[in-house]
């Protein structure tokens, strides 16, 4: 198949391009970048006034198929990641089963060629059933694909089974990306520890909790040499921990979340909105501003949206028993533009690094770039896109977001992987 997009911005701060160009496709591949290209068939798409970009990637997504699927599955967490502009997500494992072996990489991979319209990643779990007491079948997993471990959702407590994670990794070349949390320190904490607990009367999750992980796991890198990706930071100290780690040549990288940039505690109000229910919990505008100040200078590698669907019933609840965690992939791109691009605290050669060319790197997968040879896996935006964030548009089978009602501009109008289009004028290709 050829497929000539024609008249777009297309930026890649990988090959220095940022102009007015078309890109000529064929069998999903990028054949040619320039003015004026012509071709005798296929399809050609008019882009003028449109933003294309290598296609995103999304390195923190629950999909929670196989065991959660009253939540998410991978048909539905597809689609909104297709409709938010993603060409590839990379799946969490904590799903029931736990992906700790290759049976259950295998089987996520073949739902995926079945139903997916996105390209998925899968991550194996650290530790058999997310216990952090046995290592998981690391070696296996990685025969079969996988690139990352990770026990998301929980903290390895012990540092010595985090040093023997680390050290089997290591020899594969792997990242091992950590859930930074201390449970002896986090109990039962529900909100940021401070003025936001005292203020609602609830268990505080202390950033120490976070924080003392991080310097762990850092220290772990060095004795090991273990490519180490925090994920969801959330506090200025703990980026400055991973600050320090780079300039001493450190392996170490980490992730932000919309929702840990653009909201804070002080979102969280006497409704107890339980959407603001997350793990990292919200933290302070000072915190905040420093996530976007890292974002900014270069210290974050990548903005990721720790997409975690419940169901309705469990999220309309008391707050402490609700479970933790937002949805994020069809909101992501749209507060990247509006809260960062547009206002001019990165422009779009760092956004597209953050959101697809380090994601890439980090989990060891081919680059895409914009020019000949590479895989054609792209990203449509038009910039001027204004609308306003509603349930009703989501194609998640969530709608637990903390940022329904928010007026956004800008959002992903096509998304084509491996040269096919999967969302077209904002619509799912089925």
């Amino acid at each position: 198949m050829a497929l000539l997009l024609k008249n777009a911005r297309v930026i890649d701060p990988q090959v220095e391009l940022d102009t007015v160009c078309d890109v000529l496709v064929r069998d999903g591949r990028i054949v040619e970048v320039g003015q004026d290209l012509a071709m005798e068939k296929g399809e050609t798409v008019d882009l003028t006034g449109k933003v294309l970009v290598p296609g995103l990637v999304d390195m923190h997504v629950h999909l929670r198929e196989p065991g959660y699927e009253q939540k998410e599955d991978i048909a539905s967490g597809t689609r909104a990641a297709a409709h938010g502009g993603f060409t590839a997500v990379c799946a969490m494992p904590n799903t029931a089963p736990v992906i700790d072996n290759a049976v259950g990489v295998e089987y996520v991979k073949a739902r995926a060629a079945q139903v997916g319209k996105c390209r998925v990643i899968v991550s194996g779990a650290c530790t058999k059933g997310l216990e952090g007491e046995i290592l998981a079948e690391m070696g296996d997993m990685h025969a079969h694909g996988v690139k990352a471990f990770t026990d998301d959702g929980h903290g390895v407590q012990d540092a010595g089974m985090m040093r023997r994670v680390m050290e089997y990794a290591s020899q594969f070349d792997c990242v091992v990306m950590p859930h930074c949390q201390d449970d002896s320190l986090v109990g039962e904490g529900q909100v940021n520890e401070g003025t936001c607990s005292t203020r609602l009367g609830m268990f505080g999750w202390p950033a120490e909790g976070e924080e003392l992980e991080i310097m762990r796991d850092i220290a772990l890198c060095r004795l090991t040499g273990c490519p180490l990706h925090i994920q969801h930071i959330t506090t200025a100290r703990g980026l400055q921990l991973v600050r320090d780690a780079k300039a001493e040549g450190l392996p170490v990288t980490c992730e932000v979340t919309p929702h840990h940039l653009f909201l804070t505690e002080d979102d969280i109000d006497d409704t107890y909105p339980t959407a603001l229910k997350v793990n990292p919990p919200l933290r302070t505008a000072a915190d905040a501003r420093a996530l976007i100040e890292g974002v900014a200078d270069g210290t974050v590698d990548a903005i990721v949206t720790d997409h975690a669907p419940h169901t309705d019933w469990e999220k309309d609840r008391e707050f402490e028993l609700a479970p933790f965690g937002m949805i994020g992939l069809e909101t992501a791109l749209s507060l990247v533009l509006t809260n960062l691009v547009k206002p001019g605290v990165i422009d779009y050669g760092r956004m597209v690094d953050l959101m697809a060319v380090r994601p890439r790197a980090i989990l060891r997968e081919e680059p895409v770039r914009l020019e000949a040879g590479s895989i054609a896996d792209l990203t449509v935006i038009d910039p001027d896109a204004a609308w306003t964030v509603a349930r009703a548009d989501f194609l998640s089978k969530a709608g637990n977001s903390g940022f329904i009602g928010a007026e956004l501009v800008g959002r992903a109008t096509e998304v084509y992987v491996g040269g096919y289009a999967t969302l077209k004028d904002g619509v799912i290709v089925e």
